[in-house]
This record gives C-alpha cells, structure tokens and sequence, in this order.
C-alpha cells in the first residue's frame, strides 16, 4: 500500500540560518522556493539523492519544540549515509557538533547524531552501496 515516503516537512525559527544549514552544509538540493504572503510564511522545497524530499516552512514565532529527544511526535529524521566519519568530518569542519559515533548493537552499523539549528535531533545511519535508495 504505502510505497515509501515522500517529503518530511519541519519548520524553522530562522528561515535564512535553516536554509543555510540544510542547502549548504548537508548539500540537499533546492526543487522550489516561495514566499506565501497570507501567511507571512517561506516554504522550501529540498531534493535528497534518492529522490525523497524536505519541506522547509517559515511561520511567524512558531511554539518551540517541548524537549528533545523524547517529545511526542517526530523523534528524529535519520539520513542515509555511505560514510559516517567522513560526514562527521565535514559537519565538524562547518562548526556543527556532532555526538560520538556509536555502533547499533542489532544492525552493527555507525550512527551518530547532530542538531539542525533549531536542536531537531538528525541521524546520521551508514548504509551499504548496494542499499543506497536512488
């Protein structure tokens, strides 16, 4: 029935500082961008490689997220990665602070996590090359 997911969609207290972070920092590629004026509101369309995308909205002094990581509601968003350390790298080169890697004890595969500029958990999950979803 469901044939996998489509868009995740966050919204950001700071338009410009999120659209930095996700199209420059992680490299997500941008389909569309509009400025909805009844709404005072930006919305962003981003492209990850394997065709899934991130809609990013701006809305005027939106509540802030209860707590983290244990908040109701959307725990974290993981990414799919070839190589952990090497996006570690990258992250950390850019001033993000990322946890230490660990290993998942079910799947042995590294994982780590960082915060996007309003502190949304994000995963990072290496993959196989051959499970890469394109």
């Amino acid at each position: 029935m469901l044939a996998g997911i489509h868009h995740v969609a966050l919204i950001c207290s700071d338009y410009q500082r999120s659209k930095h972070f996700y199209t420059e920092i992680l490299g997500l590629k941008v389909l569309a961008e509009h400025y909805r004026a009844e709404r005072l509101s930006y919305k962003l369309d981003l492209q990850l490689p394997d065709g899934s995308q991130l809609e990013l909205f701006s809305f005027p002094n939106p509540p802030p997220r209860p707590s983290t990581p244990e908040a109701q509601g959307l725990r974290h968003l993981a990414f799919q990665v070839l190589d952990v350390a090497q996006v570690v790298t990258h992250l950390e080169a850019n001033g993000i602070a990322v946890e230490p890697v660990r290993i998942d004890p079910y799947t042995e595969r590294a994982y780590t996590f960082f915060k996007d500029p309003d502190d949304l958990p994000l995963e990072l999950y290496q993959i196989l090359p051959t499970e890469l979803r394109r």
